[in-house]
């Protein structure tokens, strides 16, 4: 908490050397989303629900609404610990011919505190687990460790139910943290799955992972993205861009129930019913919209019956 409130205190200050706003935007780059297209995000937020019901439950998909929710999904592999390890699990969705991989997020009142920290620590991913990125890449320390500790185990699993099922699509999905991890894994399984093979994710109230040249890398390489922000959530505008942070494309900004835009480019600063504008500092945010609803979906840990 201290951490959090010393930041508070820095940022005002500090905002006077974020980087310049992106040049001014038509409306009409800004869509809104049918509510067909809305509902369709159900299933996706589902998804990132189950992720924190402990494993011993999502294996057998029995984590209560969640797992009710979509029942065409067959759980394969869960793991992780909730402390030293996120909890995530894998499995198969049937209906979409798909093997969907999804990550815990973590409380939000602590995340925001270590994310608006002055001294966040960046370093370039390991070439081991991101072969080829451009050398100017950096990611945040924390969301890249953290994606290190199961990201073989995961990939393997992929592999064998992409063969077992002849499918040829990965969909990623979290919130929160976990929503950083899917952004993550992502470029991850592109990189390190056959061309042929399709990469989606749906992320909801995902802080900001790398600079300015890990999210135009990601948009050239990604192109089926999807990141959820609900109304004031202050979650994804940390890291602050001051900081050198910046959010790939694909924002879906939940401006009220049932009213929801896509807003373009990455950190979209001009229109006023995006994210960026709706929350310019923390102070005019509120961490409860971080929870929820989606669309009548809340998601965290007090939200796994």
């Amino acid at each position: 908490m201290l951490a959090l409130l010393s930041s508070l205190v820095l940022l005002p200050a500090l905002g006077a050397l974020a980087a310049p706003a992106p040049a001014a935007r038509s409306a009409a780059d800004v869509t809104t989303l049918t509510a067909a297209q809305l509902s369709s995000l159900a299933p996706y937020t589902q998804f990132a629900r189950a992720a924190y019901c402990d494993p011993s439950i999502v294996t057998g998909w029995q984590c209560g609404e969640a797992c009710d929710a979509v029942t065409d999904f067959t759980a394969t592999l869960t793991g992780g610990d909730g402390d030293e390890t996120q909890f995530y699990y894998v499995g198969y969705w049937s209906t979409q011919k798909t093997v969907v991989v999804a990550h815990q997020g973590t409380d939000p009142t602590q995340l925001v505190s270590v994310l608006t920290d002055v001294d966040i620590p960046t370093i370039v991913p390991d070439p081991t687990l991101f072969p080829g990125l451009p050398s100017d890449i950096e990611v945040h320390e924390g969301f890249a460790n953290e994606q290190a500790k199961t990201a073989a185990l995961i990939l393997a699993e992929v592999k064998r139910l992409l063969a077992q099922y002849s499918a040829s699509s990965v969909t990623l999905v979290g919130h929160s943290l976990g929503g950083a991890l899917a952004e993550l894994d992502s470029l991850y399984m592109h990189l390190n799955l056959p061309a042929s093979v399709a990469i989606q994710a749906v992320t909801y109230g995902t802080p900001r992972v790398g600079n300015d040249a890990w999210a135009a890398y990601f948009d050239s390489q990604i192109t089926n993205f999807k990141r959820v922000n609900n109304e004031k959530d202050i979650v994804p505008i940390v890291p602050g861009r001051f900081l050198g942070f910046s959010h790939v494309a694909g924002e879906v900004h939940i401006v009220s129930p049932g009213d929801a835009v896509s807003c373009p480019g990455d950190d979209d600063a001009t229109d006023d019913q995006c994210t960026i504008q709706t929350v310019p500092n923390i102070f005019d945010g509120d961490i409860l919209d971080h929870l929820g609803p989606y669309e009548g979906i809340y998601i965290g840990t007090i939200y796994c019956t």
